[in-house]
């Protein structure tokens, strides 16, 4: 049983190093925009299942045109379809969300 754990102990630090070993694709700013997206827009965005309806369009860098601060127009007073979110998120989150974006592929065309 001691060599299980050993052996588990083992893998666990070898994968918690390879973690630290990778460079980080996102910077700071853009995990947070990660993280504001997956909480508030990743609703409508985001397919929760793959039988789920999708109520809002693709997010990617391609979105609003690729044009910034369409983007940010667009999160800050939203559209008839979408609600803004100026009462919620600070200017600095709203960069971060557009950065994030900005990271995102565009989706493949549809067959």
């Amino acid at each position: 049983m001691s060599r299980r754990a050993g052996f588990a102990a083992f893998l666990l630090a070898a994968s918690s190093l390879s973690a630290f070993a990778q460079p980080a694709t996102l910077t700071e700013q853009q995990q947070l925009g990660q993280r504001l997206v997956t909480q508030s827009c990743g609703v409508c965005h985001a397919k929760p299942q793959i039988t789920a309806q999708q109520f809002g369009p693709v997010l990617s860098k391609d979105a609003a045109g690729g044009d910034e601060k369409i983007m940010r127009e667009t999160i800050l007073n939203g559209t008839p379809r979408m609600p803004g979110f100026k009462y919620l998120f600070e200017p600095a989150q709203v960069d971060a969300i557009v950065a994030y974006i900005k990271t995102l592929p565009a989706p493949a065309p549809a067959r």
